[in-house]
């Protein structure tokens, strides 16, 4: 497994605990009683580090290596049922943005997502996550498909933010982003977006606007990464972790905020350590608020999110 660097302590923990069993298996030692007493104290480790994150930490997390992205938890989620559909009818394919219908607890689901890639190869085909123009179409092309047929929207948001190539914005990049905003506003079928990694810029907000927006409790959600925002503010990335709590992208700031709906906690460590339980941590969860939302009429789902969107941002001056 790889560790981060604020992570020694465990890293250092878990080589003696392997060492123990070592010795155990080759010595026919009974070491039992130790190796509890050591993986408990693994377990308390890993409790205090992780409870006590700092914003710059937490982007850490979201970026594991190991972390599960989009088509990990689809796949968890549709047990084989998944028909990735392709391309937005106009330019081509963006495989940074992956999308089609699924069977999840006997109903059909339109599951959207930013895929990163499990490896090198696959990152610079997929560009990290990050979509082009034809990518937010082919979403919106799914997303309207899901309301003709009167299925649900689940999206999965991961993406360091909209690629910034030169091709992107000659195609419209802007645009595309700004369309999906508008149409996602006004579909029929309950949405609900969860952000399981990164959420940057309107790479993130493209598929972001939904009847419920969740955030995994080690994700993160801003209009900029901290390493631009420092290199904006202080020019260099020097000051990435003074940034990431300035910006305030926990997901805690976030539902603090009224930005989010809520949280879904992760185990302790991080989802990349026991990724089964975070699937099932986010089908229970999807499940929950689809129950809710099915009890709405398509009328009242589009006025609420119209209004929690047009709500944000507002502020009040009081007079002396």
């Amino acid at each position: 497994m790889a560790y981060l660097d604020f992570e020694k302590p465990i890293e250092d923990l878990e080589k003696e605990l392997e060492k123990l069993r070592e010795v155990a298996e080759k010595s026919k030692v009974d070491v039992s009683k130790s190796v509890e007493e050591l993986e408990a104290k693994i377990l308390e480790e890993k409790t205090r580090l992780y409870t006590n994150l700092t914003p710059w930490q937490r982007v850490m997390v979201s970026r594991h290596p190991e972390r599960p992205y989009t088509l990990a938890y689809i796949e968890y989620l549709t047990k084989g049922t998944f028909m990735e559909l392709h391309g937005d009818r106009t330019v081509g394919d963006d495989k940074a943005m992956v999308g089609g219908f699924g069977e999840m607890d006997g109903r059909t689901v339109m599951f959207i997502g930013q895929q990163k890639g499990i490896n090198t190869k696959m990152r610079q085909i997929r560009r990290f996550g990050m979509a082009n123009p034809e990518g937010y179409r082919k979403a919106l092309r799914l997303m309207k498909m899901a309301e003709k047929f009167n299925k649900p929207i689940v999206t999965l948001i991961d993406t360091p933010g909209a690629y910034p190539g030169l091709e992107a914005e000659e195609r419209g990049q802007g645009e595309a982003i700004a369309r999906n905003l508008l149409e996602m506003c006004q579909l029929k079928v309950p949405v609900i977006c969860i952000v399981i990694g990164e959420g940057a810029s309107g790479g993130a907000l493209g598929i972001g606007i939904g009847d419920k927006v969740l955030m995994l409790e080690n994700s993160w959600y801003s209009v900029i990464s901290p390493e631009n925002c420092s290199t904006i503010l202080w020019r260099t990335w020097n000051f990435k972790e003074q940034a990431a709590e300035a910006l305030k992208l926990t997901a805690t700031d976030m539902t603090k905020n009224n930005l989010v709906d809520g949280v879904i906690e992760e185990p302790i460590g991080g989802a990349h350590t026991n990724k089964e339980e975070m699937f099932e941590r986010v089908r229970q969860r999807i499940v929950k608020e689809l129950a809710e939302l099915d009890k709405k009429t398509p009328d009242q789902r589009i006025n609420e999110r119209i209004d929690k969107f047009s709500s944000m941002g507002v502020t009040e001056e009081i007079e002396d």
